[in-house]
């Protein structure tokens, strides 16, 4: 009985070593991640930072959620400390505008938002491996575009531009050359990875990413610039399983 107690235990102990990261280790992981923007809106300005309003009081701005492939890469210092890097297929997301009768696709735009963190893997002695991370982020936009409804001499008309006074406009939006600004932010992360055996985890992460971008247009055919800025802050969600090199 007691060989049995001590060979169950022998067996534990290696296991839990096994199954423990280790300098120089490096994790793959893929698998859904989920962009979830911040659903505040922002107001749209024309020159001279006034509003628009195309019947129902000053419009405003928004961002979508999206999901995509997520990939990352871990390499551990220690059985603690680790390195990692973020990164995905394009996230596609449709910028929303809230005219004050109703909400409708303002455009679109891709990005990728590429961060290195700096993790901390608490020790647990166990398969589940909770870890804290911060990090850097740099977000690129890409194919900015807008709604084809929008552009144009059949597009919505401005019934007036104002920065505190109306002043009627009567001519078509004819929104374009939308452009979305890069973003410099920092990051933070909790997640956990569950380990199945030596190599294969499947792990679980929220992170906040802080995105501030300013989206620049022109409007009335080129004749009005336009922009409006965006607190994209975003939560991100994944859900991937990992292989162990």
């Amino acid at each position: 009985m007691k060989k049995s107690i001590l060979a169950i235990a022998l067996l534990t102990s290696i296991s839990t070593v096994a199954l423990a990261n280790q300098a120089g280790d490096i994790l793959v992981r893929g698998g859904i991640t989920s962009v979830n923007p911040d659903s505040q809106q922002a107001t749209i300005y024309a020159a001279g930072n006034q509003t628009v309003n195309l019947g129902a009081g000053a419009i405003t701005a928004s961002v979508d959620d999206n999901s995509q492939l997520g990939l990352n890469f871990v390499y551990f210092y220690d059985s603690n400390w680790a390195v990692e890097l973020l990164a995905a297929t394009p996230f596609k997301h449709d910028i929303m505008v809230d005219t004050g009768a109703g909400v409708a696709k303002l455009g679109e735009t891709k990005h990728l938002p590429p961060a290195l963190s700096v993790l901390y893997y608490f020790d647990t002695n166990s398969a589940f491996k909770p870890y804290v991370g911060v990090g850097i982020n740099y977000t690129f936009f890409f194919e900015d575009s807008f709604n084809p409804a929008l552009t144009g001499p059949d597009s919505p008309t401005i019934v007036s531009i104002s920065d505190g006074t109306t002043t009627p406009v009567g001519a078509p939006l004819d929104a374009s050359d939308l452009n979305l600004d890069n973003s410099w932010g920092l990051s933070a992360q909790v997640g956990v990875d569950y380990q199945v055996d030596e190599n294969w985890s499947i792990n679980a992460s929220a992170r906040y990413i802080d995105i501030d971008t300013k989206a620049s247009f022109t409007a009335v055919g080129g004749a009005v610039p336009g922009h409006v800025s965006v607190d994209v802050d975003p939560m991100v969600y994944s859900l991937m399983v990992g292989y162990k090199f």
